[in-house]
């Protein structure tokens, strides 16, 4: 892609307005980063509920607080629904979620709707910057030939460059601001566009050699996690059968001050990026004719998980059929109220197979499936914990058979 010599001007553009496109875990804390740095942003979700919820000051975002949401839509931060603004934009960024079609197949289904409804507003020498995971070769190969056919444009009339999302909800250490950012455009000034946009708000700003090198990053910071976190399972599972407190194997193999990195074992892996961004990886390699035994491994290791505690729970308390078992903790990860991807969805489905009669308490989730949360109390046959909130106070459930799936035996 030729570099956008109608750019010139776009330091003094820069200043004035960018469009945030989703308004989720990952396109909010941007669009307030940007807000509060001098930005005058407009952030853009379809989905209405949100949108109102943001306009009246209250957070859809556990990692955002109200008073931050109403200081943001009271200064810099506009928000809605309409994709107009745009026009007006020096920047867009895509942070719209990524997942998997009901075949565990890459679905960028939202980033094609999204650049549908914003494309005809681009105006030229717009950056478009897409934040999503996607696979190598996305970006340059994708991106702009879509944005191209929606809009008036031609590549050479706008600029595009990729730097991924690396948000981890509930961390307290380590947040957008202090977490490194790697950006990469199609060409120097697209990169150096996105490099200036970031550094108003972003501490640590990192150039790649090119957009695929920053897509496969990404692939392979998740994928890195998925593998050890698939390992460490099926490791407890050995442990938990030799009457051994994988907890505490982790412990002092971490003593080695070199060569080691803790994982901890879990039900199975959750959430929007995790158990997602590695199949983005293997199904590029499958379309390559490239081998991923890794990753597919890691896969059916972790989709095994749910059914192996089924399996523990069947036995604790000699059969399932007709027993009321409580399910403690739905959310994918501790502390959060996200369910994308749960495990637990997989573990609850295998009990109620068995003929368990299921309940489950979450009080940070509520509501979820059509069911609501249940009290954390002693009418139970079986209770198993499956992801441990901090609020959590286990001596509620009295002396009900509990199965610790953090790895206890």
């Amino acid at each position: 892609m030729k570099p956008n010599l109608l750019s010139k001007n776009f330091q003094s553009k820069l200043s004035i307005t960018i469009s945030v496109i989703g308004l989720g875990y990952v396109g909010l804390p941007l669009a307030i980063s940007a807000a509060q740095s001098g930005y005058e942003v407009y952030g853009i979700d379809v989905d209405l509920v949100k949108v109102e919820s943001i306009r009246i000051g209250k957070s859809p975002v556990e990692d955002i607080s109200d008073p931050e949401i109403q200081n943001a839509v009271s200064g810099k931060l506009k928000v809605g629904s309409d994709f107009s603004p745009v026009e007006g934009s020096s920047i867009v960024v895509i942070c719209v979620p990524t997942p998997l079609d009901e075949n565990r197949k890459p679905d960028l289904s939202l980033i094609d709707a999204g650049v549908k409804s914003f494309a005809k507003h681009l105006k030229k020498s717009t950056l478009v910057i897409l934040e999503s995971t996607v696979q190598p070769g996305t970006t340059r190969d994708y991106l702009v030939s879509l944005i191209s056919k929606h809009s008036a444009l031609t590549p050479s009339d706008f600029n595009v460059a990729y730097s991924p999302e690396r948000i981890d909800p509930a961390n307290k250490k380590w947040n957008l601001k202090n977490t490194p950012k790697i950006v990469a455009g199609l060409n120097p000034i697209a990169t150096k566009q996105t490099k200036d946009f970031y550094a108003k708000f972003v501490d640590n700003i990192i150039e790649c050699e090119s957009p695929e090198v920053a897509e496969l990053a990404k692939l392979l910071e998740n994928t890195f996690r998925y593998v050890n976190i698939s390992f460490i399972n099926e490791l407890s599972i050995f442990c938990r059968s030799f009457g051994v407190d994988v907890n505490q194997v982790i412990a002092a193999a971490s003593t080695k001050p070199y060569g080691f990195m803790p994982f901890y074992p879990s039900i199975g892996v959750g959430g929007h990026c995790i158990p997602v961004d590695p199949l983005y990886l293997s199904d590029k390699a499958r379309t390559m004719g490239v081998q991923s035994k890794f990753i597919d491994l890691a896969d059916e290791i972790n989709m095994q998980m749910p059914n192996f505690f089924v399996k523990i729970a069947n036995e604790r308390i000699g059969g399932l059929q007709g027993k009321k078992v409580l399910v403690i903790g739905v959310s994918y990860k501790p502390n959060v109220a996200d369910v994308r991807e749960t495990p637990v969805e997989s573990l609850i489905f295998g009990l109620k197979e068995k003929g368990a009669q299921v309940f489950w308490h979450d009080d940070l989730v509520m509501e979820w499936n059509g069911e609501k949360s249940n009290p954390l109390d002693q009418g139970y046959d079986l209770a198993i914990l499956a992801t441990p909130h901090d609020y959590l106070d286990l001596k509620q459930i009295g002396n009900t058979p509990l199965i610790n799936t953090r790895g206890s035996i």
